[in-house]
């Protein structure tokens, strides 16, 4: 049986772990694009300083109403 020292060195752990790290950088975007765009940025401008589709930024916008 794996310790949790032994564990935490696997390489499985490490890509779980990475992905839970790049999904929340995603999640914290997403989160972002609302308040970008009450603060009058256009959907391109958000689309480009956050490094997301302008698709997925309209979907925001409209799901939010803005």
């Amino acid at each position: 049986m794996f310790s949790l020292d032994e564990l935490k060195q696997t390489r499985y752990f490490q890509d779980v772990l990475e992905e839970g790290r790049q999904e929340g950088r995603f999640e914290n975007k997403l989160e972002t694009v609302p308040r970008l765009l009450a603060l009058g940025l256009t959907v391109e401008q958000v689309a480009e300083a956050l490094q997301l589709d302008i698709e997925q930024v309209r979907n925001i916008q409209k799901k939010e109403g803005l």
